[in-house]
């Protein structure tokens, strides 16, 4: 057991003895003319780099497992038998080099995985009751306890910052690198990085419960999880490692050349095609990730590429779950006049529209809460009423104008029905009996979505269907704006699952984009559930792909993503499968040899790595010419 495990540990260092051995050899025999130096250091190096060969084909065996050692185990004890060191040395190095260069290079696509875990904080500046400071490990934090971040430090907890104020770089959880403003009561994540600042957390959630830790879970997790090609390819090795053996066996007896059964053996080695597949899915996956795009394994990708049907919830997915201003008209002679006063009355409401209306004067920066109040009134229903620096200001419905005496004229009714057709909730404003404004208030699109979504269609997808519980005039409206295919409303969470089955049962591959939280139903029934950003745990546990930035732009990336890596697995597959045929045609023909077929075997290793390794910097291009263009943008409005 000892001397297996110096052996794998040392296994780089005995490659490279080999190599000189092989080297030594040569040169005895071509330069020194020493055959015994030529015939000793290649038999040597024969058994320094075959016993790490040996060791694991004799493991395998001891489960039952016929392996691509095995293969190359017999031949070179056959090249030994026939006095081939030549044979035996080159085959046994190439096949060990081979082994190193593919470690290495797998080692670079799972890069952004390792990037990940060495962002997860150790320690944490835990403040005490009494206002000291200790340093202490994460694993020893509670939830409640609260802890300080300074400029430059990782955050150690997801929680609500109670004191302080910052920037926080949060792409390991939404992929995005930009500061994000941070105040008291805003939310912050385990493993994203306080830029500048100094803040105070409370802890909702520590250690392996934080969503950073879920996110690396999750990941590593999915490079793990098979795709279809993978179990067949593992399917496939377990009958035809052991078919090799029969047909070198067969050979050997039919054409009674020892040397030729073993060359056989040697290069019906199923090496690329073993690692073709699980390689593109590691280099997808980790393309993903570093994009904040979480695919739960290769089967998720596999199912993902082939959607031809996107579902979308409408609140919260296509729209940002917020209501705002949407739209307006104004008749007064000064517009920030108007909505001065409005937000002055609306904000003696909590009422969802008129909180929409003071964030409206808030961004205009108009100081309406400085402006005197007098006889407000609240009538349920219809709207509010109150005297506000003089003026009598009534902001409602069209029945509480028509309670006030104020009568809309044909075109200010035009204009209410237009609104209204968007499916906008409606505030009519009355200043001084005189209608003043109308303003529409909507949960608002998001922007850039109909562009986003066109991206998806000429991706492959064929269905854009929406379905909502809002109202069928709002749902219809957006659905228009955005180019949606088929859309449903009114409708509930079980009424939505109906719906993706009865997509299921027409033949469709669905998936479901939803918020992970009150669609998680629809996302475990649909051939494909995508969370859209929320990174909550309904989110991370019901779907099989998280997009931690809620964006369409990542999901147009992840489904070309998905569509390139299983386009990926077919090329090494087909190249796999292309060098084995190369190589036993090569043998019939003559101009194959042993050592020469072992090297363009192990070649055919690197280049099936390398092909995948593309996926790596998959979407890079994309990433360059849209920041172009937002700079190009930018430095034109400021020549405006």
């Amino acid at each position: 057991m000892k001397f297996q495990m110096w052996i794998e540990k040392h296994t780089t260092q005995l490659t490279a003895v080999s190599a000189l051995l092989i080297v030594l050899g040569y040169a005895g025999r071509y330069l020194l003319n020493a055959p015994l130096v030529y015939t000793v250091s290649l038999m040597v190096a024969s058994i320094v780099a075959g016993i790490p060969i040996f060791l694991h084909a004799y493991q395998a065996l001891r489960v039952k497992v016929i392996s691509i050692e095995l293969l190359v185990t017999i031949a070179v004890i056959g090249a030994f038998i026939i006095g081939e060191y030549n044979e035996s040395a080159i085959v046994t190095f190439l096949f060990l080099f081979g082994n190193f260069l593919e470690q290495k290079t797998l080692t670079k696509t799972r890069q952004s995985i390792k990037s990940l875990t060495e962002m997860a904080p150790t320690s944490a500046e835990l403040v005490h009751d009494d206002g000291t400071i200790e340093e202490v490990d994460v694993d020893d934090l509670d939830v409640g306890d609260v802890v300080q971040v300074k400029t430059g430090g990782s955050i150690p907890v997801d929680g609500e910052i109670v004191d302080g104020q910052g920037y926080a770089d949060e792409a390991a959880v939404t992929g995005e690198s930009r500061a994000v403003t941070k105040n008291a009561g805003d939310t912050v994540f385990s493993g994203t990085l306080l830029s500048d600042g100094y803040v105070k957390i409370k802890a909702t959630k520590v250690g392996d419960d934080t969503t950073f830790a879920k996110i690396i879970e999750l990941v590593e997790d999915a490079q793990d999880t098979k795709s279809h090609a993978e179990k067949f390819i593992d399917r496939f090795a377990k009958y035809y490692t052991p078919a090799v053996l029969v047909i070198a066996l067969v050979v050997g007896l039919i054409s009674r050349d020892f040397k030729l059964a073993i060359t056989v053996l040697v290069l019906g080695c199923p090496g690329a095609l073993v690692i073709g597949a699980p390689v593109s899915n590691v280099a997808g996956i980790g393309n993903g990730a570093k994009r904040g795009i979480l695919v739960k394994g290769g089967s998720a990708m596999d199912t993902f590429s082939k959607v031809d049907t996107f579902v979308f919830d409408k609140t919260g997915t296509l729209t940002t779950g917020k209501t705002a201003l949407a739209d307006s008209k104004v008749y007064g002679p000064d517009a920030n006049q108007v909505l001065q006063l409005t937000a002055a009355v609306e904000a003696l409401s909590d009422h969802p529209l008129g909180r929409a209306l003071t964030q409206a004067a808030d961004d205009a920066h108009l100081d309406y809460q400085s402006l005197s109040i007098e006889n407000s009134s609240t009538i349920k229903g219809q709207g509010i009423t109150a005297t506000v620096a003089g003026h009598t200001v009534c902001a409602g419905n069209r029945k509480l104008l028509e309670a006030h005496h104020v009568q809309l004229t044909d075109e200010q009714a035009q204009t209410l029905s237009q609104f209204q057709a968007t499916g906008s909730s409606i505030v009519i404003v009355a200043v001084d009996t005189q209608v003043a404004a109308i303003y529409a208030i909507a949960d608002t699109i998001r922007e850039g979505l109909k562009d986003e979504l066109a991206e998806l269609k000429k991706a492959g997808a064929k269905h854009l269907v929406m379905l909502t519980g809002d109202n069928t005039q709002t749902a219809n409206y957006v659905a228009d704006q955005l180019g949606i295919d088929e859309v449903h409303a009114d409708l509930l969470p079980q009424d939505k699952v109906t719906y993706v089955k009865k997509f299921e049962d027409e033949g469709r591959t669905v998936a479901f984009v939803g918020d992970g939280i009150n669609d998680s139903p629809s996302l475990a029934t649909a051939d494909i559930g995508i969370a859209m950003g929320s990174g909550t745990d309904v989110a991370i546990e019901t779907s099989d792909i998280v997009l931690m930035k809620s964006s369409f732009a990542a999901l147009d990336h992840a489904y070309k993503l998905a569509k390139k890596t299983v386009l990926n697995t077919r090329e090494n597959i087909f190249i796999s499968i292309a060098v084995v045929a190369f190589l036993l045609l090569g043998l019939i023909a003559g101009f194959i040899y042993m050592a020469s077929g072992m090297f363009v075997h192990e070649a055919s290793i690197l280049v099936v790595i390398f092909n995948a390794m593309r996926l790596i910097n998959y979407g890079k291009n994309d990433d360059k010419e849209k920041s172009e263009n937002v700079a190009n943008l930018t430095a034109v409005n400021s020549t405006k």
